[in-house]
């Protein structure tokens, strides 16, 4: 038994097109509300969080939705395609909604009057420039209300798709795998993040508060267009899928597809129901810490800290790419718990530490302290999902995919409107790390009871079977 890399890596084009868009997304649209709209980091974290609100909702419906389609294209394709085109589409839209806005903010003189101030401190200079803009789209709100109307499009279209594309790969990969299975499916999806990241830097996305972002934007769906056209040449979902059930047939580790087809449902016992439970709420703590930092890091970095983002991110990405394989392969030796409470430690060190830089500080000292959370990110993310999908039967994958998300999104609501209050209450430098730090290290609390969600092990034939070789 061992993974098929080069199918895993094909169904993994359509998480490389999600991470694309939303490594984009998470980077310019805090900017253009800050920047562009001038709202204040509440205002602005209750938009971000959007996504989130209609995620909880959504996810679960169309993971369900999709364990009971059936097409010639298969159970999730379908989802993959249309979403996918749809969320191209309008997010190209979004940014000609912004470039109307940001004409009127040129046309105030606002860039001229940032220029030519210099006698105040970088947060009240900043805070003088967000009430002038602000004070502008109040006059006219119609730009905001197409910004946000149109930012729905985008994110329903994203939601009909995220289930059924993160689904996919516990469809055609047999339970024992399904970790380094996930080690793949991120990694491609890192690609995705890190290619846009590149795009950032050339486009100098955090060089100029009051940039255009359609060239952007037109090149990172470009990249996604180009992850959509290679899923849809190259991945055989119902051939695939067929296959991994009569996999997980021989191998003894489930009961036969035909049960599952009559609508037999896994109950869970109450140990497992509990195990589930404490593995969500993990999800949702260490969310709550990583998405209070990744959804206002752009605005932090440029803003607070006078740093490059871009750079730092594709630091933090690399690093993450660095430890997919390896942390997939741990963790089928020593289980996903134990690697899972590892990276917690990590991602928590690595916030903590981040408390300590200032504007003051060398901007490579970021570096090391984004290596050590990218990898510690990679650690949790690769062993999660899979333990929420190991106690589901296979006809009930996208429920469980959903279950995870719900916990996911849930989290994600919270975090930008929570941390945005904390931020104008009592200071983005002051909090920013702090915040990240506190919820992260309280997941390594709820994980550390849980008791069901790791691997079936199976004995190892022979020396070359362990390294997974012919």
């Amino acid at each position: 038994m061992k993974l098929n890399y080069k199918r895993t890596i094909l169904v993994g084009m359509a998480f490389f097109l999600i991470s694309a868009f939303w490594q984009a997304y998470d980077a310019i649209v805090p900017l253009i509300l800050t920047n562009h709209f001038g709202l204040p980091q509440t205002a602005s974290g209750a938009v971000m969080s959007i996504d989130n609100v209609l995620a909880v909702f959504m996810l679960p419906i169309f993971g369900a939705l999709s364990d009971k389609v059936n097409t010639k294209f298969g159970k999730r394709t379908p989802f993959i395609v249309i979403g996918s085109v749809a969320a191209i589409v309008a997010f190209i839209g979004l940014t000609l909604v912004d470039n109307y806005q940001l004409a009127r903010v040129i046309e105030a003189g606002i860039p001229e009057i940032r220029g030519a101030c210099a006698d105040m401190s970088a947060e009240a200079y900043d805070e003088y420039i967000r009430k002038l803009t602000v004070e502008l789209t109040i006059k006219n709100p119609a730009p905001l209300i197409g910004f946000i109307a149109t930012l729905l499009v985008v994110l329903v279209s994203m939601a009909t798709f995220r289930s059924p594309a993160v689904a996919l790969m516990p469809d055609v990969t047999v339970k024992p795998l399904r970790s380094k299975g996930n080690a793949i499916i991120n990694l491609t999806g890192t690609a995705g993040g890190i290619l846009v990241l590149v795009l950032g830097m050339v486009f100098a996305t955090s060089k100029n508060h009051y940039m255009q972002y359609t060239g952007y934007v037109v090149a990172v769906t470009a990249i996604m267009l180009t992850g959509l056209i290679v899923f849809i040449l190259c991945v055989k979902e119902k051939q695939w899928a067929k296959e991994m059930e009569e996999q997980t047939v021989a191998l003894g580790l489930e009961d036969t597809p035909a049960e599952t087809e009559i609508g037999e449902k896994r109950k869970l016992s109450r140990p497992e129901l509990v195990s589930l439970l404490l593995i969500l709420a993990s999800v949702a703590l260490w969310f709550i810490g990583y998405n209070s930092i990744t959804s206002k890091y752009s605005v932090y970095a440029t803003n607070i800290l006078g740093f490059d983002f871009n750079f730092t991110l594709i630091i933090a990405q690399a690093a993450a790419i660095v430890s997919y394989i390896p942390v997939g392969i741990v963790s089928s030796k020593l289980g996903r718990k134990k690697t899972i409470l590892a990276g917690i430690v990590m991602l928590a060190s690595a916030f903590l530490i981040g408390n300590f830089i200032t504007p003051k500080t060398p901007e490579f000292i970021m570096y090391p302290v984004f290596i050590l959370a990218g990898m510690g990110w990679a650690t949790i993310n690769v062993n999660s999902f899979p333990m929420v999908v190991e106690l589901a039967k296979g006809g009930d994958v996208g429920k469980y995919t959903g279950y995870y998300y719900t916990a996911s999104m849930s989290a994600q609501i919270v975090a930008p409107i929570l941390s945005g209050i904390l931020y104008d209450l009592i200071g983005m430098r002051y909090v920013f790390f702090a915040f990240g730090t506190v919820f992260v290290a309280l997941s390594f609390v709820t994980m550390f009871f849980v008791k069901h969600g790791d691997a079936k092990v199976l004995e190892k034939k022979s020396a070359l079977e362990h390294l997974d070789v012919d």
